[in-house]
């Protein structure tokens, strides 16, 4: 089992900065593709960036590349999202997502079996 808790997350002017974090617990993340997914009212969850564990290899979803940076830490067990020059359409619930089925990166939520219960990200404009 993997336990994923994300924080970071509040509330910012537009053209501001956040990092949301994702810790993680359970078994060794040997081979896993993570990811940020978002949701924003009213919309339907959507990729924002993805890497894979082993290989640091990343996608990004359009809207937010160039702005938005995935990392991760082996010795913390901890996922990062780095979003910069936020605007309004970042507004969302930002999940964090582990992969058990694949080790490289993926947008497919469907390919994610362990799902945080997200934090808020609220931008002003």
């Amino acid at each position: 089992q993997v336990t994923l808790v994300e924080s970071g997350g509040g509330l910012v002017q537009a053209g501001g900065s956040l990092r949301l974090s994702c810790a993680f617990s359970g078994r060794p993340v040997s081979a896993r593709a993570m990811a940020w997914f978002r949701r924003a009212p009213g919309k339907e969850r959507q990729f924002v960036a993805t890497i894979s564990w082993t290989s640091g290899s990343t996608q990004y979803a359009d809207s937010v590349k160039g702005r938005f940076t995935i990392s991760r830490s082996n010795a913390k067990n901890t996922l990062y999202l780095q979003m910069n020059s936020l605007n309004s359409e970042d507004s969302a619930v930002y999940y964090c997502a582990a992969s058990e089925s694949v080790a490289y990166p993926s947008q497919y939520s469907h390919q994610y079996e362990y799902w945080g219960l997200g934090t808020q990200v609220t931008v002003s404009s």
